[in-house]
């Protein structure tokens, strides 16, 4: 399915900066000893199953975003068409343009589907050290299901997040 294995546990996240749908910067460095992050890559923005997904996120943003934790979203779509679905799904959490070069980011966490030209459906939350602490990798076709990502997220906050128990 991708070139390389999804980074591990344990393993330091590969750094990045990348932009928005507004038009603006976020790198992985900003959130650095202020806040865990999770990343989310999805294949295209207009689909079908990445809509359900980030809806769910849009729909419950408490329970993925807090002052313990960022959401960032990213695909390879532009930043046109990533603004364009934004506006149109009210998507007011960062989507990343992972366009040019083309897959460069989902390509060092081990995510970049070369035959398809697009991320697989990688899920990773990274800590404020930097380090990967649990990850999900679905394949095209695979709705992620967020689970264990609530529980992983109260293991490393050390409290109870909403949705932990969902």
């Amino acid at each position: 399915m991708t070139a390389t294995s999804p980074i591990q546990i344990g393993s330091p996240a590969p750094g990045f900066t990348l932009t928005t749908q507004d038009g603006d910067q976020r790198s992985l460095a900003e959130f650095a000893g202020r806040k865990n992050v999770l990343l989310v890559f999805y294949p295209f923005a207009f689909s079908g199953i990445c809509t359900g997904e980030l809806t769910e996120i849009r729909d419950h943003l408490e329970n993925f975003e807090s002052e313990e934790v960022q959401v960032l979203c990213i695909s390879c779509d532009p930043v046109f068409a990533l603004r364009g679905w934004a506006d149109k799904e009210g998507y007011f959490f960062p989507l990343l343009s992972d366009f040019w070069p083309h897959g460069a980011v989902a390509r060092a966490y081990g995510v970049f589907n070369e035959q398809r030209g697009m991320p697989s459906r990688g899920t990773f939350l990274i800590d404020r050290e930097g380090i990967v602490r649990w990850t999900l990798l679905n394949g095209p076709g695979q709705v992620r299901d967020f689970t264990d990502y609530h529980r992983a997220l109260a293991e490393l906050t050390g409290s109870s997040q909403p949705g932990a128990n969902a």
